[in-house]
């Protein structure tokens, strides 16, 4: 099933979307269909009604509604790198970048390597799940940022919590997979993270995190490490890759992180940004009004514009 939260007017609905077409779930009146969070935490019992309640939802066309984030507050976000080029390449993204923001010459790219911690383990931070979006969202640039950046993910939300989860287990706690973007200021981000602690407010602002435009559930992805991942900036494809070089994959990441922590269903957990899926590996910035658009096999297109200013 594809799942979202969209809007026709009257607030927060929990949709499916089939064919075209915006089934309203919530309008059963089912207490496990009211929100994408209250589906969730119905499990298997409140999918089946979810499936059921399609032959007499209401019906909308789905160019008609306004989407949200598909889950608009979720328990907890964690994002994790996790694709060998862009833990190779992002550094060298930020030298060239601190040596602009010093008034230096750009001194050109240099290819990077892979600390070997990445390979032994899963590396990821938590982010601020209050700064959600979702599809066809404006975002607005931070003030204190003249270096705005895309990244291109896939997402994947637990459907069943656990602690000490094994990883041949793992999968099995998934609920979905949805497309991410991390949107990310740069020179902010460079900034803060000299202080060897962070990402902070190089990635938390409003609309920093965005989700969507749908959660696909688990069995309709029956391996998220196999997937085409595709990036544009107004039309223009900046990257065509695929998932398959993650060094650590849904499955480790869902271990490492219950070891002797609880993880609850409601949570995102971030693969991190594909192999060259972010302007600061092409040392290429987003610039006032771009689209961006992301697109992961199976799941569809995330869409939004960024703007410097903007009264909204």
């Amino acid at each position: 099933m594809k799942l979202a939260t969209f809007d026709v007017g009257g607030g927060p609905q929990l949709g499916l979307l089939q064919d075209g077409i915006m089934y309203d779930l919530t309008a059963s009146g089912s207490p496990a269909l009211a929100s994408m969070l209250d589906l969730i935490d119905a499990g298997d019992a409140g999918l089946a009604l979810a499936r059921d309640a399609v032959a007499t939802a209401p019906k909308h066309d789905a160019s008609s509604v306004r989407f949200l984030a598909p889950l608009p507050q979720p328990r907890q976000i964690r994002d994790a790198s996790s694709f060998p080029r862009h833990i190779a390449n992002a550094p060298n993204g930020m030298h060239r970048l601190a040596a602009v923001l010093a008034g230096e010459a750009d001194p050109g790219y240099q290819e990077g390597t892979v600390n070997e911690v990445y390979y032994k383990q899963p590396i990821f931070y938590i982010t601020n799940r209050f700064s959600v979006f979702g599809h066809e969202a404006d975002v607005i640039w931070p003030r204190y940022s003249q270096f705005m950046d895309y990244e291109l993910e896939v997402a994947a939300v637990i459907g069943k919590g656990g602690r000490n989860i094994s990883k041949a287990d793992a999968l099995d706690h998934v609920f979905g997979y949805t497309i991410f973007n991390d949107f990310s200021a740069r020179d902010e981000q460079l900034r803060e993270m000299a202080g060897w602690l962070g990402p902070a407010k190089g990635k938390s602002f409003d609309g920093g995190n965005v989700f969507g435009p749908v959660i696909v559930t688990r069995d309709e992805i029956p391996d998220p490490h196999k997937l085409r991942t595709i990036a544009r900036i107004n039309n223009r494809v900046v990257t065509d890759t695929t998932t398959e070089p993650i060094l650590h994959g849904f499955d480790d990441m869902i271990a490492f992180i219950s070891r002797d922590e609880t993880l609850h269903p409601g949570e995102i957990i971030g693969s991190g940004t594909v192999n060259d899926g972010c302007g600061l590996e092409r040392f290429e910035f987003l610039e006032d009004g771009d689209v961006v658009e992301l697109e992961v096999e199976g799941i569809g297109i995330l869409r939004n514009r960024v703007y410097r200013n903007k009264n909204l």
